[in-house]
């Protein structure tokens, strides 16, 4: 077989102009090749003499290694174009454009009659491009033109294209059997079909009774069209179909016609077919029409005349007498179909087994008795499709049919099968493994720490493997690569490690064969010492156990020796010893003393190499405690303390101190400073006063913390109080002032002895104590002052640690009564009317002001207060009402009137006291009338003091007497109860409402209410079965999404249907079948696809669509796969 080659084929079809009238093709004429590809022959028309000479441009040619040459080709003929790109030098595919005339690019003139190919030759890595013009026309011709581009390299060339009349007679298809056929005047006349140009007719070519395929379509399923129309070599389909429904339609009866015509013909291509129809009256002019137009008598036509009857002869039917057919008698007329068949096509050359390998080229062919002919292949029974990213590719030369498989899979092992009108034929195909060869084994490696690690291999085969290390499989990875070209397999570890030490294997893929290999990692000792410094010191504090740990490195592992000057340090016994680990060395000292100071030296040795380094060991301890501290000033809370360092640091110097304090009568020290006082003094502060205090001193090196000093002397924190506050004349009078305060906001530990009062004249500087005694109160009335002088006042608070700073009286005070108007400030809420319940209390106080003390007198609607019912007292600044339990006898109008000399002020509050209403008066029955009732009644006459703010109706059974409430809140009198149940017998009572709540007993109607049942007759319902049927509905579209490359996305909707639904994804309108790349899910009608670690080629319009036996729906999103930045 040929050596297997991979191809990137992308095709795409268009017309190069809209044709206005076309032939079927004849055959296929394609240029010749030599030596690449010989299965294709291909004419080029006639040569010109200046080919050879374009040909040795080509080879002077920047980029193109084979360029276009031009050529003729007949009307109706097909031609390729082919320009080859070498990409040896190339990185990337190059771009080709091909052009007609100067600027028509023609690339987006692809499809029915123009196709451009591109594949891809591995081997001698040359870029193939084909144009392919199909079924030309004369105005096809002229010059035409391919441009090659790659970065910044660009190749052209020319090449005219000559197309030829041809002189042969017309083939026996005629263009007009592409049309779909209808009557004239339809909207659909004279409609084109170009898909019809691209097929052919076929029969079965079994010898079966005559068929009338009219009669099938017109008798079977829609969904079995598709199938008669393959079977019985219809092209036309849409067509006929549109025939079929025409022709489905009641012909109505004529008066002209006594027979009419059927309503269709067959016949066999090359045949004779007879219409006859019979008229009522022969006299009348009798037409023929073909598709609207008349028939004219000739070879072909014969028109006969047998006495009422007028036939039509159709002699040798080509496809183009494949149409409809009217006559016309008089007015009226009457048509029919005819369907021209043509022969089945059968296999002349059938299919053969084949045996091939893994990898091979496979191409599967066999010979058909028509070119172009409709041809199916199958896989397993399975239809295989051209479709362009389909494994299998279909090629098509005249009446040769070619299935290819560039890369054929141990999956391709099946029958395959090509099926036509008129026969079949199968083969099978058999993929086996080839034989596999070790060209070069794996070799064993001894590999230096941190050097490449390269092991090569090569088999006879190209294919993938796996590569394993003990066991596991090893994955490529930033530091591990993986590669295969060719035979060629390869892994390199560009820096090695110590853990790629390890028994290496490559498996191929599909074989039980292993190449394996041994890796061995070496590395010279080494001695990590970053965590010593620069100077390799190392401080123990004495007493304390030094495990000196160094990392160490090498590989085999080395061996270790310490030494102190020269005496080596062993591994067994002794306070000083070393020990080993296999990635480090311990030097270990179980009490440390100030003689293990000194220089240590460590030596490391290995077959790779060996290594030393020098290591010095200082032994510290804590400082000495200081001296005891000095208080040397108290304050309020605070004090000042200094004291000496220690006379021994402990052979690190101090970093600072800390500061411990105690209350004398306690053993529980506080540290006062976090932070390291850098200073010999410190200020403790935040001290209780009048609380005893001693303080010590802690030394602090890098080592540690010392012992503390002895504590200080006691020291007691005092304070004298902050001033006296809110200092305010309280009264004057002719001869006294009467002044009052507030205590000092800060009294400190000293506590508060009393306030002393000073005051001075207005103009003297001569401060007077009032009071020779402490007080204890804060208010003081200072006698013996002379009428209308002027005086200053102030007060100072004393305690243990002296008088505080005096608080001043800012103005001077007159000594002389003064007369103040009274004035009564009622309060908010007593300034409309005060409702309280009954039994509750009543407690208001009403503040007045005047001076002197004002008289206060209390009237109750007029009349004097009764104290024995309500009790009133009087101060300098208010009167107080109080009634203990109120009475609705307490409700009124109370006046106050407060007087000063003949100056009177006065105040009225209305006081209200409610209770709950009595029930309302009657309640009777006015009315009863099928299921209501109408109740009307009387309000209450007590209403509890308060408006009756609604009611509240309650219904009960007679033969249970259980009360339910059915309207709440009523404000009218009258009222209808509803929906009462028909036979029962009813009470009703209603309660009455006011602010306070209900009334607490209700009045009820005398008489009861019986709701009869006469006159009602019961119908039962009649449910209709309800149809849950329904075509699927998609509730929740898709949504076009965007996803990241290599991160799993889904796609969601939702869909409802009775029976549920068949769900089918689809990417780009292609069925996703057995992918292991998506996961398909579906729970309670959410249909979910996820697509695992998408990559942009997964981009695309994804469908979903659900179908049922009621229909179908679908619905559809796009999804663009972006690479992460």
């Amino acid at each position: 077989m040929p050596e297997p080659t991979q191809k990137a084929e992308t095709e795409t079809e268009a017309e190069i102009l809209p044709p206005a009238e076309t032939a079927p093709s004849p055959e296929q004429k394609k240029p010749k090749e030599d030596g690449t590809e010989q299965g294709k022959v291909w004419s080029l028309g006639d040569g010109t003499e200046e080919e050879p000479e374009k040909h040795d441009n080509s080879e002077r040619s920047t980029l193109f290694v084979e360029k276009p040459q031009g050529g003729s080709v007949n009307v109706g003929g097909n031609i390729t174009f082919i320009a080859k790109v070498e990409a040896k030098d190339l990185l990337r595919k190059p771009t080709v454009k091909w052009f007609k005339g100067k600027w028509m690019d023609l690339a987006s003139k692809a499809g029915k009659h123009l196709q451009l190919k591109e594949t891809f030759e591995r081997h001698s890595k040359i870029y193939t491009f084909e144009m392919q013009i199909i079924k030309a026309k004369e105005n096809y011709g002229g010059n035409y033109r391919c441009e090659v581009t790659y970065k910044d390299k660009f190749d052209s060339c020319s090449f005219d294209l000559e197309v030829h009349e041809t002189s042969q007679a017309a083939p026996s298809i005629d263009i007009r059997s592409a049309f779909k056929r209808s009557g004239e005047g339809q909207e659909d006349a004279g409609e084109l079909d170009f898909s019809g140009l691209l097929k052919r007719r076929e029969i079965k070519q079994e010898e079966e009774p005559e068929i009338d395929v009219w009669d099938l379509l017109k008798n079977a399923k829609p969904s079995d069209y598709e199938k008669i129309a393959f079977q019985y070599g219809i092209t036309d389909l849409r067509g006929m179909l549109k025939r079929l429904k025409r022709m489905r339609r009641e012909e109505k009866k004529s008066a002209a016609f006594s027979k009419i015509l059927d309503p269709a013909y067959q016949v066999d291509k090359g045949g004779k077919v007879r219409f006859v129809v019979e008229l009522a009256d022969p006299t009348v002019e009798l037409k023929w029409y073909k598709n609207g137009q008349e028939i004219r008598p000739s070879t072909k036509y014969i028109f006969e005349h047998k006495g009422n009857q007028r036939i039509l002869f159709i002699n040798n039917c080509t496809l183009t007498d494949d149409a409809r057919y009217h006559v016309t008698a008089g007015d009226e007329k009457c048509s029919t179909e005819l369907f021209v068949r043509e022969p089945p096509v059968v296999v002349t050359k059938a299919l053969e087994d084949l045996s091939t390998y893994v990898g091979e080229r496979v191409e599967l062919s066999c010979e058909v008795s028509e070119e172009d002919a409709n041809v199916k292949w199958f896989k397993n029974g399975v239809e295989l499709t051209n479709e362009p990213r389909s494994r299998y590719r279909i090629k098509v030369d005249g009446k040769k049919h070619t299935l290819i498989i560039d890369e054929a899979t141990k999956a391709d092992t099946a029958t395959y099968s090509v099926m036509t009108t008129g026969g079949q034929s199968a083969a099978k195909l058999a993929v086996d493994l080839r034989p596999l060869k070790i060209m070069q084994p794996l070799t064993d490696q001894t590999v230096r720490l941190g050097k490449e690690i390269a092991l090569k291999c090569e088999i006879s085969e190209n294919i993938e493997g796996k590569w394993y290390k003990n066991g596991q499989l090893i994955q490529a990875s930033d530091r591990v690569k993986l590669y295969h070209k060719g035979r060629i397999h390869r892994l390199v570890i560009g820096s090695a490690v110590v853990d790629d030490e390890g028994d290496y294997m490559f498996v191929p893929d599909a074989y039980k064969v292993n190449i394996p290999c041994r890796v061995h990692v070496i590395d010279p000792p080494r001695l990590h010492l970053e965590g010593l410094g620069d100077d390799n010191t190392v401080t123990v504090v004495a007493g304390n156990k030094l495990r000196l740990e160094i990392p160490i490195s090498g590989e085999p592992t080395p061996k270790v020796m310490w030494s102190k000057g020269d005496k080596w340090i062993m591994e067994t016994g002794g306070r000083i010893r070393a020990e080993t680990y296999p990635d480090s060395s311990c030097l270990v000292i179980d009490i440390a003393e100030r003689d293990d100071s000194g220089q240590y030296r460590i030596m490391l040795k290995n077959e790779a190499g060996e290594d030393a380094a020098q290591i010095n060991i200082k032994v510290v301890d804590i400082p000495d405690p200081p001296e005891a501290p000095n208080v040397t000033e108290v304050g309020e809370d605070w004090c000042i303390m200094n004291w000496e360092p220690p006379a021994y640091d402990g052979g690190s110097p101090l970093l600072g101190y800390f500061i411990e304090r105690k209350k004398k009568q306690s053993s529980r020290w506080m540290r006062l400073n976090f932070d390291l006082c850098k200073e010999t003094t410190f200020e403790p502060k935040k001290m209780i006063e009048g609380v005893a205090y001693e303080v010590r001193v802690f030394a602090v090196n890098a080592v540690g913390i010392s012992k503390p000093s002895m504590p200080s002397k006691p020291f007691v924190p005092l304070a004298v109080t902050s001033p006296p506050t809110l200092l305010a004349v309280d009264g004057v009078t002719d001869t006294t002032v009467t002044m009052k305060w507030r205590p000092p906001d800060q009294i400190g530990a000293a506590g508060l002895d009393g306030y002393v009062i000073e005051y001075c004249f207005e103009g003297t500087e001569e401060w007077i104590v009032a009071n020779p005694e402490l007080t204890d109160k804060t208010r003081f009335t200072i006698p013996n002052l002379p009428t209308d002088s002027r005086i200053f006042v102030r007060v100072k608070a004393v305690n243990a640690a002296g008088p505080s700073e005096p608080k001043l009286y800012p103005q001077p005070i007159l000594v002389k009564e003064v007369v103040e108007p009274p004035k009564i400030r009622l309060p908010r809420h007593l300034k409309q009317t005060y409702i309280r319940r009954v039994g509750e209390t009543v407690n208001l106080v009403i503040p007045f002001q005047g001076r002197p003390r004002p008289k206060v007198s209390w009237k109750k609607n007029g009349a004097s207060v009764d104290k024995n019912q309500i009790n009133i007292r009087n101060s300098e600044n208010d009167t107080i009402i109080f009634i203990r339990k109120a009475e609705r006898s307490h409700s009124g109008k109370y006046d106050l009137k407060v007087k000063v000399d003949n100056l009177v002020d006065k105040a009225t509050i209305d006081i209200q006291v409610v209770d709950r209403p009595g029930p309302p008066h009657v309640v009777t029955i006015e009315d009863v009338w099928g299921e209501n009732v109408a109740l009307t009644w009387q309000p209450p006459k007590d209403n509890g003091n308060a408006a009756i703010t609604g009611y509240t109706i309650q219904k009960a059974d007679k033969k249970s007497m259980e009360w339910f409430t059915v309207i709440e809140h009523y404000h009218r009198t009258s009222a209808t109860i509803t929906e009462l149940i028909i036979g029962n017998e009813y009470y009703f009572r209603i309660f009455s409402e006011n602010m306070c709540g209900l009334s607490d007993e209700a009045t009820m109607t005398r008489e009861s209410a019986v709701i009869a049942k006469d006159g009602k007759v019961y119908k039962n319902p009649i449910y209709e079965d309800f149809n849950f049927t329904e075509q699927p509905l998609f509730t929740q579209p898709l949504i076009n999404t965007y996803a990241v490359a290599g991160y799993n996305a889904t796609l969601n909707c939702s869909v409802r249907g009775n029976p549920k639904p068949k769900i089918t994804w689809m990417k780009n309108k292609v069925t996703i079948v057995n992918d292991p790349r998506y996961r398909m899910f579906g729970n309670q009608g959410v249909c979910t696809l996820e697509i695992r670690k998408p990559s942009p080629y997964d981009g695309g319009t994804y469908t979903c669509k659900a179908v049922n036996e009621l229909g179908e729906a679908a619905v559809e999103c796009k999804l663009e796969v972006k690479v992460a930045q």
